[in-house]
This record gives C-alpha cells, sequence and structure tokens, in this order.
C-alpha cells in the first residue's frame, strides 16, 4: 500500500493506522465471549470431577440428554477458537476495507486457503512434513491443512493485505476483452495470485519470525512479576489511545504469551492454554502463566474502579449528587458486569490526567498479585462478574484459586475510594458533580440524550462538531468510541462534540475518537442515516 494511499485511508499516519487495525480486531474479537460462554458452560457441566464433586453424575452424566446438550455446546466454543486465524482474515479485511467489505471478507477467506496450501505444498516437496523434520510445534493443522503455525498472526496478515488490495483496486478497469474481471470481480483474482507468492515467501520467513516470537515470549515469561506489571500497566494506558488491542493480542492468541502442550497438542497463546484446558477433561490446575494475562482484570473492574466511582460521588456537590449518582451507578455496574470499563475511566480522564496514571499503575500491581497468589482465572475479553463466574467459580478454588479475587478486590475497592477521593478534594479535580453550574462539561443525562434524539438534534451536531459531512473520510466505532478520520482536524470542534453528550475527545493527527460509552452504535447508525437523509 502506498503512503498516500495508506494516509488517505487512516488521516493520520502511523497512529491512524494502528487506530484503525485495532478497531477491526474489535470484530474477531467480538466473538470471543459468546465463545468462551459456551465452552465454558459446556466443558464445566461435563467435567467428570465437578459431576462427582456435586452428586450430579446420575442425572447429567455420560449418556443423559443433559450430558449430550453440553458436550455439544462445549464443541461448538472450541471450534470457534481453533478456527480464530481465518475469522480474524476475515474479519480483519472486512473492518480495513473502505468499499466492497463483502468481497474482501470473501477474498480473504480465499487468499488464507491459497497462501496456507502453498505453505503446505512446499513443506511436502521439501520433506518436512515428515516426523522429526521440524521443531515440535513448528507446523500445525490449519482449517484442515498442515501448514507452518502462524496463528493470528497469519490471519492479521491476509486481512490487512487483502483489505489494501481491496481498496486499491476496486474500480479498476480493464481492457474491453476481459472487463467482465474488473472492478469487485477482480479483488479475489489478484487476492490469489498475490497470496500464492506470499506463501512461498512465508515458507523461507516464517520460521525465523517464529523463533524471534518464541523468544520475546521467552523473555516476558522469564521477567516475572514485574514483567506481569509491565504488562498490566501498558495494558491500561494504551485505552485512551484505542492502541490497547493491538498490545494484549499477540499475547492471547500467539507464542508471545507462551506455550504449553495440552492432550498431545502444542498450544500457542495464553487465551488459546487455557480454552484448551478448559476443554480438557484432564486439566487439574489451570495455568497460572498463562492467565497472568487476563486475571489481574478481575480485581480492577469489578471493585478498584467501583470504588472510583464511589468517591467520585461522595465528593459530587450536594445538589448534583443525584445527577452524578445516576451516572456513575450506572457505569460502575456496567464495569462490574461486563468488564467494559471505558465510560467510568473515561469520566475522569479527561478532568484529572492524574487519576488515570495512577489508575493504570494500580491495574499493573493488579495484575502482579493475581500473578504472586497464582490465581488461574481466564476471561474472554471483559474480566467482570459473569466470567469471573464462569472461569473462576465454577471451575472450583482448587483449579484456579479464585477467592483471592475478592480478597484483593476488597482492598482495591478502599484503595481506590480512599485515594481517589483524597485527591479529587486536595487538587479539586471536576468529575462528575463537582463542575460549576453552566460549564459545558456537564452531565448528560439519558433523558437530555432522548430529548436531543427526538428533535434530531444530536446526529446534526455531532456531525457540525466533526467539521460538517465534506470533512468525513471514514466513520466507524469500536466498544465505546466514535473512530473517525477527517480531513481537516481543525475543523473538529470538541465544544459541539462534548454538547452532543461525548465523554471526551481525542485527537491524533485526522484520526479523531469520541467517547460515548456502549450506546456508540447506536450514536453511529442514526448519523449515518442522518447523513443519508441529508444527501437525498
Amino acid at each position: 500500500m502506498s503512503n498516500s494511499l495508506m494516509k488517505k485511508q487512516t488521516g493520520g499516519g502511523v497512529f491512524g493506522v494502528l487506530q484503525r487495525v485495532g478497531r477491526a480486531f474489535m470484530l474477531p474479537i467480538a466473538l470471543l465471549p459468546i465463545a468462551g460462554l459456551l465452552l465454558g458452560v459446556g466443558a464445566s457441566l461435563t467435567n467428570a470431577a465437578m459431576l462427582e464433586t456435586y452428586g450430579l453424575t446420575a442425572v447429567m452424566g455420560p449418556g443423559t440428554v443433559p450430558y449430550s446438550i453440553f458436550t455439544v455446546l462445549a464443541s461448538v466454543g472450541t471450534v470457534i477458537f481453533d478456527n480464530l486465524p481465518i475469522l480474524f482474515a476475515m474479519g480483519v479485511a472486512l473492518g480495513m476495507a473502505e468499499q466492497e467489505k463483502a468481497t474482501a471478507a470473501l477474498s480473504a477467506a480465499i487468499a488464507f486457503f491459497v497462501m496456507h496450501k502453498t505453505i503446505n505444498v512446499l513443506l511436502s516437496i521439501s520433506g518436512m512434513l515428515a516426523a522429526g523434520a521440524m521443531p515440535e510445534g513448528t507446523v500445525a493443522n490449519v482449517v484442515g491443512i498442515q501448514s507452518l503455525q502462524m496463528g493470528v498472526f497469519g490471519g492479521i496478515i491476509v486481512g490487512l493485505g487483502v483489505a489494501a488490495l481491496t481498496n486499491r483496486f476496486y474500480k479498476i478497469r480493464l481492457p474491453t476483452v476481459i472487463s467482465f474481471f474488473g472492478g469487485a470481480r477482480f479483488i479475489p483474482i489478484i487476492s490469489t495470485v498475490v497470496y500464492l507468492l506470499v506463501g512461498i515467501v512465508m515458507f523461507f520467513i516464517w520460521p525465523y519470525v517464529q523463533n524471534g516470537i518464541y523468544a520475546l515470549g521467552d523473555l516476558v515469561l522469564r521477567s516475572g512479576y514485574a514483567g506481569t506489571l509491565i504488562y498490566g500497566f501498558i495494558e491500561r494506558i494504551l485505552i485512551p489511545f484505542g492502541l490497547h488491542h493491538v498490545f494484549y493480542l499477540p499475547f492471547w492468541q500467539t507464542g508471545v504469551g507462551g506455550s504449553a502442550l495440552i492432550d498431545g497438542t502444542m498450544v500457542y497463546g495464553a487465551q488459546n492454554i487455557f480454552f484448551a484446558e478448559l476443554a480438557s477433561p484432564n486439566t487439574v490446575r489451570f495455568s497460572v502463566e498463562a492467565c497472568r494475562f487476563m486475571s489481574g482484570k478481575f480485581p480492577l473492574m469489578i471493585f478498584g474502579l467501583p470504588g472510583a466511582a464511589l468517591a467520585m460521588y461522595t465528593c459530587a456537590k450536594t445538589h448534583k449528587k443525584k445527577v452524578a449518582g445516576g451516572l456513575l451507578l450506572s457505569a460502575a455496574l456496567t464495569a462490574m458486569l461486563t468488564g467494559i470499563t471505558e465510560p467510568l475511566e473515561f469520566t475522569f480522564l479527561f478532568v484529572a490526567p492524574l487519576l488515570y496514571v495512577i489508575h493504570s499503575v494500580l491495574a499493573g500491581l493488579a495484575y502482579m498479585l493475581m500473578h504472586v497468589l497464582r490465581v488461574g482465572v481466564g476471561m474472554t475479553f471483559s474480566g467482570g462478574l459473569i466470567d469471573l463466574f464462569l472461569f473462576g467459580v465454577l471451575q472450583g478454588n482448587e483449579k484456579t484459586n479464585w477467592l483471592m479475587i475478592p480478597l484483593v478486590g476488597a482492598f482495591y475497592f478502599i484503595v481506590y475510594f480512599l485515594l481517589f477521593r483524597f485527591l479529587i478534594r486536595k487538587k479539586n479535580y471536576t468529575t462528575p458533580g463537582r463542575e460549576e453550574d453552566g460549564d459545558q462539561t456537564k452531565l448528560y443525562t439519558r433523558a437530555d440524550y432522548n430529548a436531543r434524539k427526538e428533535a434530531g438534534g444530536v446526529s446534526a451536531m455531532i456531525l457540525e462538531g466533526l467539521g460538517g459531512k465534506g470533512n468525513l473520510i471514514g466513520l466507524d466505532c469500536c466498544a465505546t468510541r466514535l473512530r473517525v478520520s477527517v480531513k481537516d482536524p481543525s475543523s473538529v470542534r470538541e465544544d459541539l462534540l462534548k454538547q452532543s453528550g461525548a465523554a471526551g475527545v481525542i485527537r491524533k493527527g485526522g484520526g479523531v475518537q469520541v467517547i460515548y460509552g456502549p450506546q456508540v452504535a447506536v450514536i453511529k447508525s442514526e448519523l449515518e442515516d442522518y447523513m443519508r437523509e441529508q444527501a437525498d
């Protein structure tokens, strides 16, 4: 992809690229909760030890209808995790393509097969598929093809490349004789040719890349508790920039997060290891070394941030406590149940950045404490009560040591409450309920939002705040943020965006993120509808 094309797509250089890649990751990552739920429930309720412990073997053991149902659930969850590479290929291509998204997704699947089959043939010709010819774990079964173990990296390579090809060639005009194959029809054709060549290149260079990945993973794992603390700090501090998905994904899904031999199969990536152990009837205790990249979120999200919310509520002005309390209670419950913390984090990020830095340090410490206390609780992507129940409580304390989470969590609740309350009062931060009357950083209730929506003003205000329709290059969203690429960043008006209900605005070059919270998908759809109506 040329530099000019890259800039056009992202509207902001490297930051724009990474921001957009991180957003594209959200599509396949969104599959993980349902896959984890199916696997967690299915594997737990077919586990022989669990059935014997609770005396359920007679009614739910092998041969019964419930056992068959839960076995199916576990298998369905497993098949999603087993095929994440191709799902990432299609999801990233879909997310990164500007036009012809459906064609991009189909072409990514084709390119994925072509790349791995090319590698397979070269491995076979060279005799490297013979037993003992390759180091253990370097070859894997990828959608039924014996190929190099590339994991989700292989899917990402395909997704990014096919998206670039789509954006470059979706309007291509071919000579009259072959004009039928022009436009969108050309994308799967060029993708096939390109990824045949990519497969050849990967055959030669990927073994060296593998060695580098495993070396990096080994360095992280050997760094012990300090490495875990640094991981947790970086994961949180990247949240405002929208780059946290890019950071943690290699730890969860590739050899950077370690490897383990489970039931005779070598598994790579912290999350993959956890769910393979979850599906295995032979697991006695979940791997702490794998879960060190996940367990730290539980005391942070279920206990720490609600403590911060309570601190902000107690610091609110008396006549604003009711309004602030409604906002903070909703955000705290969202964090506790689902692990979606951005609405609460962004509540104090923009008025008190120091609190966010402290929050990130405490996050790193939470990860480290879970590692020190040997907690082996994994997660899908949230770290809330739902995941804690499925992957901690339901699995038993002997396998997970989950009881350490509420113990550490109670301490975290107190620390967050006392520390945040002290700093808010000492530095007079304008957290919710403390702003001056008439200040533009006032709280917006759901009633305010609904009133604007009924008047048709929210979308118009957002569009005006973004500099008008002509200023937009790309429009999308993640879990809590509207992500926009604009031609002229100076035309963006943060005051209007905040009046529309945004908790904050992040600008980096031509990349703009507007934080609205979990309802952002609805806001995006309404904005798109509004722009279509204006065009009509």
